[in-house]
């Protein structure tokens, strides 16, 4: 785990080391076991890396790395399966110096040409340099684990891991007034119609399972590059298997150990986050079912609690930790501790974000630092693929409902109610499962509503044909929601907050539920084998029903870390913090000077309408 920089110009001026230094600086809690820089001959490309070692510490794997005399990459990232296929290359005829997944990436790309992508099992961010075709590849792995940024200037091309970088080399910090506007009033943070679009003016995002390639006309005289970008990698939502349902759950189980073993693979320590729910409770069963193999596991859980909170989730945590003998490290993050850490938080996230439920994700990781521990294994993306959130039982039913299964789709309403899941069931959701695209544009059509009925936003700022980015899937079966939350919006917000978080502190977070061949094989399941008998993740359920105690197997809640963001908004100091984000925004234009009068409203971190969070987040991070 790393952060990249790297520039191609034609312009020898643009292109300095002391450009390349300035980058990397900024990004240096991502790296600070080392830094290193490589121009080439030429002076058209320049690449920067801040290391973070955790596979082959020893100098010969620093980067950039070059390779056959032709290639030169800065990369962050983790292929786990770099073994295997370093086997397979060797026995083509490559020999390797280090013991490092980076020099097994360039002989992969030498071997296979863009086709190595296909190979990697990880996650990735990284470009190559090749100096006799005059190119630059740059590609990002299949779910957006680690992050690429880029901006171009008249004869520049500048890219990093983080945004702070291109600021650092000169690039101004101009927020987009469309996605300033979706966020206030929606609480979108990704635009659903581009996904390459950030928060900040002329600084896109390279799209997750996407790549780039860069190459000019000509290797001595040319002043223009041509410039490409493509998709390598998707999910199939609509081809389904017929599978047994003990095959299923065979089938499941091994690849899910095949993910954790391999995102086990580490020349440092190894611990696991721990909230109590199903999904790191799952992670750390799998761990210990072949524990004499994972030589560098700590035994160490990382929690973060809240006594007294309603949705403290310690009593679980308590008993994964008894069963597996879990040396149990919690943090419990009060308003005090906060205020203290709210900047840097937002500095380190960049753009603004949907509560402060990361912010009890990025003590974790403080805390991992705190006890030595390098890398984390956690357990997000599995209610993304596997219909973890209560929110996707109403589509199971219309889908229930479209296939004319009524007597299903009855029972398993009333099971879903037993189990504790509130719904608000109605003759809209009917229409829904029959017209579906009809109900897609009447939430479209809400949406925009809210956005233009908005009491306070100043739309003289926002300008009249601008900030109608909004897009509402249409769903006629579960896996189009579960596919629209995969690979547009939802999960890979949260895998932005994860990676800012665990690279604040120079952590690396490490992600089993996202092996794509697991998540390509659940995607090819029916719907039933994520919801069933009221029950959501119903095959991750089977997986671990013997490993787990049946409290955490078949629990009717779904939390994860939810801090008493209610309580925190209304601390004093926090509270002053608002009333400056409101007065700020007011005098930049953003919102009417009638907020000013308004009282605050406080809301838990999760509650429709949370306006004042997001007056305080989006000025912050605006800052």
């Amino acid at each position: 785990m790393c952060g990249i920089a790297g520039i191609l110009s034609f312009d020898p001026l643009n292109l300095t080391r002391h450009r390349l230094q300035l980058m990397t600086d900024s990004i240096m809690h991502r790296g600070p076991d080392g830094e290193g820089f490589w121009i080439n001959e030429r002076q058209t490309v320049g690449l920067g890396h801040r290391r973070l070692a955790i596979i082959d510490l020893s100098a010969a794997a620093a980067q950039p790395m070059h390779f056959a005399g032709r290639y030169a990459i800065t990369y962050n990232g983790e292929i786990y399966n770099y073994i295997e296929i370093r086997d397979a290359l060797q026995k083509k005829g490559y020999a390797f110096t280090t013991q490092s997944d980076t020099e097994v990436i360039l002989a992969a790309y030498d071997c296979f040409g863009i086709e190595c992508l296909q190979y990697f099992d990880g996650m990735f961010a990284f470009a190559i340099w090749d100096e006799k075709e005059g190119q630059l590849l740059c590609a990002r792995d299949r779910f957006g684990e680690k992050p690429f940024y880029y901006c171009q200037q008249k004869d520049s091309f500048l890219f990093a891991s983080e945004m702070k970088a291109l600021w650092a080399a000169g690039f101004e910090k101009k927020t987009v007034p469309a996605m300033l506007l979706n966020y206030l009033s929606l609480g979108l943070t990704i635009d659903p119609f581009d996904n390459s679009q950030t928060f900040f003016e002329n600084i896109f995002t390279l799209p997750p399972g996407n790549f780039m390639v860069l190459s000019s006309a000509d290797q001595v005289d040319a002043k223009t590059y041509s410039f490409k970008i493509q998709s390598y990698w998707d999910l199939d939502k609509e081809t389904m298997v017929s599978i047994d349902e003990s095959k299923a759950i065979e089938t499941f189980t091994q690849l899910f150990q095949t993910s954790v073993n391999r995102r086990l693979r580490s020349d440092v320590t190894i611990g696991t986050s721990l909230s109590g729910g199903l999904d790191s409770s799952a992670i750390v069963a799998f761990i210990h079912q072949n524990l004499q193999q994972k030589d560098h596991y700590g035994q160490a859980g990382f929690s973060a609690v809240f006594p007294g909170f309603a949705g403290d989730e310690t009593s679980y945590i308590k008993q994964v930790s008894e069963k597996f003998q879990l040396n149990n490290y919690q943090v419990s993050p009060t308003a005090l501790e906060l205020i203290g850490d709210f900047q840097r938080l937002t500095d380190h996230q960049e753009e603004p974000f949907q509560s402060l439920s990361i912010y009890a994700q990025y003590k974790v990781y403080e805390l991992a630092k705190q006890n030595n521990v390098t890398v984390l294994l956690d357990g997000q993306g599995a209610d993304e693929t596997m219909a973890g959130y209560h929110k996707y039982y109403h589509w199971y039913w219309q889908e229930l409902l479209a296939a004319g299964e009524f007597k299903k789709c009855r029972l398993e309403m009333k099971l879903s109610r037993q189990n504790g899941v509130v719904d608000h069931w109605d003759w809209k959701n009917y229409l829904a499962a029959f017209l579906p695209t009809l109900a897609a544009r009447q939430l479209e059509k809400k949406a925009i509503s809210e956005v233009k009925e908005h009491p306070y936003l100043n739309h003289d700022f926002f300008g009249t044909d601008k900030g109608m980015l909004v897009d509402k899937p249409v769903v006629r079966h579960l896996n189009e929601i579960l596919y629209y939350n995969t690979r547009q919006l939802g999960l890979v917000e949260l895998l932005r907050y994860a990676d800012r978080n665990s690279m604040a502190h120079s952590r690396e977070v490490r992600l089993p539920f996202l092996n794509h061949q697991l998540v390509e094989f659940v995607f090819s399941l029916p719907s039933s084998y994520k919801i069933r008998n009221g029950f959501t993740k119903w095959i991750l359920r089977q997986s671990v029903d013997k490993l787990l105690p049946p409290s955490i197997v078949w629990r009717k809640d779904k939390i994860g870390f939810e801090p008493p963001q209610q309580q925190w908004m209304q601390d004093k100091t926090m509270q002053e913090f608002q009333h400056e984000s409101r007065r700020n925004l007011v005098s930049q234009g953003v919102l009417k000077s009638a907020v000013l009068k308004t009282p605050l409203q406080p809301l838990a971190a999760h509650d429709a309408g949370n306006f004042d969070w997001r007056y305080l987040c989006a000025e912050m991070c605006m800052r």
